[in-house]
């Protein structure tokens, strides 16, 4: 065995590898619980921790009350029919038949409100 060998064997038998520091997946979020960066560093602020599977996701739709991850729920529009000045023409006993504006008619418009 030459030099170079034995002391590689040497180095590879004495050295002391450097302690591995668990793996952090965190969430760090605002004073009103607003995601604000994933990161698996120490960073200032206040943060969660995270699964690796919440992590992956980085959802942008959630949001942390007491200390817990809460997804927020796609919500969709309301849509409501109103009477109104302007709008389409209906039978005044029926919203579901449409009429010409000659017949006796109410008008309604779709108003729609976003839920937040």
């Amino acid at each position: 065995m030459d030099q170079n060998t034995q002391t590689f064997l040497n180095f590879w038998e004495t050295y002391q590898w450097p302690e591995q520091n668990p793996i952090s997946y965190r969430l760090y979020y605002n004073d009103q619980g607003q995601p604000v960066e994933y990161s698996m560093h120490e960073l200032p602020g206040k943060y969660i921790e995270l699964t690796a599977e919440q992590f992956a996701e980085r959802d942008h739709r959630v949001e942390v009350k007491n200390q817990q991850l809460i997804k927020k729920i796609n919500q969709l529009p309301t849509r409501k029919l109103i009477p109104a000045e302007h709008g389409i023409p209906c039978h005044c006993d029926n919203v579901a038949i449409v009429v010409d504006l000659t017949h006796p008619h109410k008008k309604w418009k779709i108003t729609q409100h976003e839920d937040s």
